[in-house]
């Protein structure tokens, strides 16, 4: 005979966390300021504090919040701080890169709990990357005494065009198999209690820069990824901007030469295809063989006849004129494109990351020189332009936190 159920305990985690609209604003609070007081929501909120008295004390009963120690004096009493129950549930973050994976498990607070990373193939079927990334997923919630049910959110990033309504793939060039995947359907059979949430890997890292980085009160700004291939998430008013369908940002199949290559995705002279980092390392490759830079063709050899874009940059760093020549051609190329994005847009800031912003400040130098060079005055009047400095875990981070903005949506009720 099994034991009687606690009736206590609630069905599931959505079940408990359901919200109505003024414990949704307590926890947008917390989620902006990690801990507050009761004279703090008052303030937030503009409600009487016989009001927050009742809302805080239903939520503490609940479980939803906890008083965690104590705030600075005000002239009376310490008041008590509040944040939300960590317990209630947990967080997976999967940030799927064009040749690695980065995963993260986390709290109700987007304190991460537990990192891996590790390297994939995204070109493969969607099946064999998914098995592994559940596999280690589940290897992080048992060395943390988890179990599935306990997961509530899951966000994903991902390489390519997303149908965000739909959470699935439309026509990604760098990962053709993956075409309306279903990816949301295979997290949910992992983590039935869990909303699950999928964007482009680029929007999850301006998202992180948001939430957790240089980004923390910019209103406007983008943030552009080289690597494998070129893209920006846009922010616009503290929001991210997906575009109508999903596609916002796609900046990496801008022409930046008519007369260039023909890109993946079948159009000719495509900034991606002229300047991310396997152009580099394809141009460092040429200059190795024709002996126009003796530094390359070592490393070239060294590296068994392969070069990537961060040897150019090693390169580089060793004073190389040739490979300094590439990197700010490409440097150039993603100016000229961001120039005009400055025009329309009118950021305030330009975040550089993905692997190849690794390869130094030759690259960044360029783009501020061509942006500069090509936009107005007044839209470069107070624009910032500068590597990301969260690098790798803007991703993991970004995911999280779309997890967590999808959740408490969810779970919000009439907010």
């Amino acid at each position: 005979m099994t034991a009687a159920k606690n009736s206590t305990e609630p069905e599931s985690p959505l079940t408990f966390l359901h919200l109505n609209s003024q414990e949704a604003e307590v926890v947008d609070a917390l989620r902006k300021h990690s801990f507050v007081t009761r004279s703090d929501i008052s303030r937030f909120t503009n409600w009487s504090r016989p009001k927050v008295t009742g809302v805080v004390n239903t939520m503490i009963g609940r479980g939803l919040l906890v008083e965690v120690g104590e705030g600075d004096s005000q002239g009376g009493r310490r008041p008590h701080l509040l944040k939300l129950n960590n317990e209630l549930g947990y967080i997976v973050g999967v940030d799927i890169g064009a040749t690695s994976v980065d995963l993260a498990l986390a709290d109700l607070n987007a304190h991460v709990l537990v990192r891996s990373t590790g390297p994939v193939d995204v070109r493969g079927e969607p099946s064999l990357l998914l098995s592994e990334v559940k596999r280690r997923v589940f290897e992080m919630l048992r060395r943390q005494g988890l179990r599935p049910e306990q997961v509530v959110g899951v966000g994903v990033g991902v390489p390519g065009p997303v149908d965000f309504a739909r959470a699935t793939l439309v026509a990604p060039p760098l990962m053709p198999a993956w075409e309306n995947f279903p990816i949301r359907d295979f997290f949910h059979q992992l983590f039935p209690n869990a909303v699950v949430s999928v964007d482009n890997d680029v929007n999850i890292m301006a998202l992180g820069e948001l939430r957790a980085g240089a980004g923390i009160g910019v209103d406007n700004f983008l943030f552009v990824k080289v690597g494998t291939g070129i893209g920006a998430g846009v922010i616009c008013h503290g929001l991210v901007h997906r575009g109508s369908t999903g596609s916002a940002g796609d900046i990496g199949h801008i022409c930046a030469d008519r007369s260039g290559p023909i890109c993946h995705c079948g159009s000719t002279g495509c900034l991606e295809i002229m300047a991310a980092g396997p152009a580099i390392a394809a141009r460092g490759m040429k200059a190795a063989q024709s002996g126009g830079s003796p530094i390359l063709k070592k490393l070239m050899e060294a590296n068994g006849g392969t070069l990537k874009a961060e040897d150019v940059g090693a390169a580089a760093r060793e004073g190389d004129r040739t490979a300094i020549e590439i990197i700010q051609s490409s440097g150039h190329m993603i100016g000229d494109v961001l120039a005009g994005l400055v025009n329309f847009f009118n950021p305030s800031l330009i975040l550089i990351g993905g692997g190849v912003s690794n390869i130094g400040n030759h690259l960044l130098s360029s783009i501020r020189q061509a942006v500069l060079r090509r936009s107005t005055a007044l839209a470069t009047r107070e624009l910032m332009i500068k590597y990301s400095g969260m690098g790798s875990e803007a991703g993991v981070t970004g995911a999280i936190h779309l997890a967590l903005d999808y959740l408490w949506l969810v779970t919000g009720g009439d907010k």
